[in-house]
């Protein structure tokens, strides 16, 4: 258990280095964007004297490494400092935004993740069959679409065709959970079309490649059934990797909803980083950035650990 623990801390360790370091290009990525911060804040006929101001008020006029070690002690507070638009703090206006950017990843989430594994189960179980190669086909025409694509042909035919939903996924507070439901359920949609398809060809890849090992050939020749094979001899081998794309697609789940996002008009984190890269809010586009790439981060982490729990191998590599 030492070996494992020691593991599991390197793992931990090497991704709190790695959002380090990802900090760092934040915040010096839009130190080098061209222009000045407190003259695009105040426009172009501002007086020299009101840009000075600004830039101290901004903190603009000291080096760039204090203000970045300052930035990064607020983070890690949650304090991400004071929109230069709106004038409300950044943390405030972030944190509607990122519970209804979760409340979509975890409802694409609840649908897609099984769903995947079934259909990979499946296609594995009936490979080289008809259902086979037609779930094939889908999930590859999905894989090769843009979302936003994908996205506008789902309010082609369900919102102006059909009406069955919303195309734009206005959301409130006062709304009940089915009503939540029904308006987000096309970019929900959406994203279970991108991360079904990736998450069953990797289940099916898994147990396919297990198919071939001697003991499921044993298994064979005691006669077990085809699913009780596939279900009770390669399906618990085949979790490490399963583990690994279902955590990654999570992190694409929070993560690559801009597209999304924006296509529904979604009140979630994605639009808000698109709005203020528009509107050149640069404090909301630091801490949106960092969001993403933490959580990013924290899942790839996650699924290393949890490869790592679920693979002999790995937990006692001498």
């Amino acid at each position: 258990m030492g070996d494992l623990t020691r593991l599991v801390f390197k793992r931990l360790g090497l991704g709190l280095g790695t959002i380090l370091v990802v900090s760092v290009l934040i915040f010096f990525a839009v130190e080098l964007l061209p222009g000045d911060i407190a003259e695009a804040v105040l426009g172009q006929g501002a007086t020299e004297e009101t840009v000075t101001a600004m830039r101290e008020q901004l903190g603009l006029d000291r080096p760039a490494f204090v203000r970045y070690f300052e930035w990064l002690g607020g983070a890690v507070t949650g304090d991400f400092g004071v929109s230069l638009v709106s004038g409300e703090r950044v943390s405030d206006a972030i944190s509607d935004r990122f519970v209804n950017t979760l409340f979509l990843a975890s409802y694409a989430a609840v649908i897609a993740v099984p769903i995947s594994i079934l259909l990979g189960v499946f296609t594995a179980l009936y490979r080289n069959t008809i259902f086979d190669r037609v779930a094939n086909v889908m999930t590859l025409t999905t894989i090769s679409s843009p979302e936003f694509f994908l996205g506008y042909v789902l309010i082609l035919f369900l919102a102006v065709r059909a009406t069955m939903f919303p195309a734009i996924s206005s959301l409130s507070g006062d709304m009940g959970l089915l009503e939540l439901l029904h308006r987000a359920f096309l970019p929900m949609l959406t994203l279970v079309l991108v991360v079904t398809a990736h998450m069953m060809r990797m289940t099916r890849a898994a147990i396919i490649n297990l198919l071939a090992s001697p003991y499921i050939e044993m298994a064979r020749l005691k006669g077990t059934p085809p699913w009780k094979v596939i279900v009770k001899h390669a399906l618990p081998n085949a979790w490490a990797p399963i583990i690994n794309v279902v955590a990654l697609n999570l992190a694409y789940l929070i993560t690559g909803v801009v597209l999304v996002e924006v296509v529904f008009v979604y009140p979630g984190i994605g639009q808000l980083l698109v709005d203020a890269v528009a509107k050149r809010d640069f404090p909301v586009v630091q801490a949106c950035c960092l969001i993403f790439a933490a959580t990013f981060i924290l899942l790839n982490l996650a699924a290393d650990v949890g490869a790592i729990l679920t693979n002999p191998r790995l937990r006692h590599p001498k």
